[in-house]
Order: structure tokens, then C-alpha cells, then sequence
């Protein structure tokens, strides 16, 4: 096994930083090990061993949204239903999971 002599410096944001930590602590994984894997999986991928894409759509923050823009929403999601563009629970918990590797 290699010698782990080469340091690494980085600037993250704090709350990222603590969140990710805590995790990892949880999985007992210092967080040095984990950053030496991720640089392991950009070795054996050849790039991120994730996809980096902008969304095709953009997300809805319905928490920013007028009554009219709300209602304008929920009308789509209506109109979706009505064409038959809808999916299962069981479906759509299937992608989110795809999606974000849970």
C-alpha cells in the first residue's frame, strides 16, 4: 500500500462540511479515508463518478409562489392527471431513489 504522505487543502462551505462529517462519523469513515476513495473512483471512472447535468426543468419552490401562481400549478398537475402523465407512488419513489442514489 502506498505511503499517505500528500496533503490536500480545500475550502468548503461550513454546514456542508459538518453535515457530510457527520455522516460519515456515523459510518465510522474518517473523512480522509472518504476523500482518498472518491479520488480512487475519479481514478477507475476516469472522471466523477457521478453525473453532474443541469436539471432539463427547472424545480417549483411553492413556498415563493403568489396564490395565482400557486393555483396555476396546481392546475397543471391537474391537467397531468386528466392526460394520463402520471406515474404510481410506488413509481415515483422508485426514480427519487434512481435519481439521487438512496
Amino acid at each position: 500500500m502506498a505511503a499517505k504522505s500528500a496533503n490536500l487543502y480545500a475550502r468548503i462551505e461550513p454546514d456542508v462540511k459538518e453535515q457530510a462529517e457527520s455522516i460519515l462519523s456515523a459510518l465510522g469513515i474518517p473523512a480522509s479515508n472518504a476523500i482518498n476513495m472518491f479520488y480512487k473512483q475519479i481514478i477507475l471512472n476516469r472522471g466523477l463518478p457521478f453525473e453532474v447535468k443541469i436539471p432539463a426543468k427547472k424545480l417549483v419552490n411553492v413556498a415563493g409562489l403568489n396564490e395565482a401562481e400557486f393555483d396555476a400549478e396546481l392546475e397543471k398537475g391537474y391537467a397531468d392527471m386528466n392526460a394520463g402523465r402520471t406515474k404510481s407512488a410506488k413509481q415515483a419513489f422508485a426514480d427519487i431513489r434512481k435519481d439521487y442514489g438512496l
